[in-house]
């Protein structure tokens, strides 16, 4: 389907939804801040929409403290990785680039780790939460492309090529437990502790990130919000400081967010669908 064929066929209600966020940003520049809801029609789920499994993820002192705890998140991380890298920008993700080329969007803020925002064209895009296609050692800072650390991998652990229909879950994880011989590799310039450069549960977001994203919602007239449900703290903070500032904030996401009561317009809605009809309207 083309972005003009998803325009037109919108429900009315989203129509009118559509109408009423194109009334309000109009003219403005608009900071985005995009989540999981974004990357779902790429065959990315969500964490938390609807028919979400229930998942216990890593949590950064677990990774630190267990080394069979390490292994088998490298181990499912590598599986998952395969296929989330092979995942395809969406019309979501091209309207935003679109929508910074014209002029009406001064950037994205996502708390997505997949990279599709700059693989669909987005030039100013600030990942809060890290991206997967990075590795950091914890212990010398050296980064490392994830491609080469995955084949350090495989060469050391032959039995994890990629079965078919491996599961992946939102931070491109997948579930592992068979990992006791597993050979994880260090850091080949000081020997220390590899880990993808994602903010893991219990970690906080690195404060230049967070900078960066609230210099692009300062420089900016209205806050977009696409897919996120707002329960992570990083983005319901970022909500807030647009809504101190007295900028409109408009919501598209199915189901609830935590920042509901705090929009301008909350549009219950498919993102790509709608950031297609936004990036058709808005620089007209």
């Amino acid at each position: 389907m083309t972005v003009m064929q998803q325009v037109s066929a919108l429900d009315p209600a989203v129509e009118a939804g559509v109408d009423a966020a194109v009334a309000l940003l109009r003219g403005r520049t608009v900071a985005v801040l995009t989540g999981a809801g974004v990357s779902t029609d790429s065959g990315i789920p969500d964490y938390r929409g609807e028919g979400a499994p229930p998942r216990s993820p890593m949590t950064f002192q677990t990774f630190l403290a267990d080394d069979r705890a390490r292994k088998r998140y490298w181990a499912g991380s590598h599986l998952g990785w395969h296929r989330f890298s092979s995942s395809e920008p969406n019309d979501g993700h091209r309207a935003l680039a679109s929508l910074e080329l014209d002029g009406v969007v001064n950037g994205v803020i996502t708390q997505n780790v997949d990279g599709l925002h700059l693989r669909a064209g987005s030039r100013r895009v600030v990942d809060v939460h890290g991206s997967m296609d990075r590795v950091r050692c914890l212990t010398c800072g050296q980064i490392f492309a994830r491609d080469d650390i995955a084949a350090r991998l495989a060469a050391a652990d032959p039995w994890l090529d990629a079965p078919d229909g491996v599961r992946v879950n939102p931070d491109g994880d997948v579930d592992v437990d068979a990992v006791d011989d597993m050979v994880v590799p260090d850091c080949s310039v000081c020997g220390g502790i590899l880990k993808p450069d994602v903010v893991f549960f219990g970690e906080f977001v690195p404060a230049e990130k967070f900078t960066e994203a609230s210099a692009l919602i300062r420089q900016a007239d209205a806050l977009l919000v696409a897919g996120s449900s707002l329960v992570v703290n990083s983005g319901i903070r970022l909500v807030d400081q647009a809504v101190k500032r007295r900028l409109p904030v408009v919501i598209v996401n199915r189901g609830e967010t935590k920042g509901d009561s705090r929009s301008a317009l909350k549009i219950d809605a498919g993102t790509s669908e709608v950031l297609a009809a936004l990036a058709a309207r808005l620089p007209a």
